[in-house]
């Protein structure tokens, strides 16, 4: 059986999608528990998903990128002593 991949660290192109799903998973659960008008928000999600995957970017990716979040090309896990 081959080995999985490793974890190479928190990189743009891993926390794009990790917060998009956390974040449509809560915009759901606010849409079934409190008003519809929420899902409005998990559509906004999505499309900047979309944009994430054409062009390359989307307003998380810069404010990833101002927090110092590296950009995955040059990532690379430093090993812990």
């Amino acid at each position: 059986m081959s080995k999985l991949p490793r974890h190479q660290g928190w990189s743009i192109p891993r926390l794009v999608p990790l917060l998009a799903g956390t974040f449509v998973l809560i915009s759901t659960l606010l849409a079934a528990v409190v008003s519809p008008w929420w899902l409005i928000f998990a559509g906004f999600i999505g499309a900047n998903l979309l944009l994430y995957g054409t062009v390359g970017w989307c307003p998380s990716t810069l404010l990833l990128r101002r927090l110092g979040v590296p950009d995955g090309s040059t990532s690379r896990a430093t090993p812990r002593t």
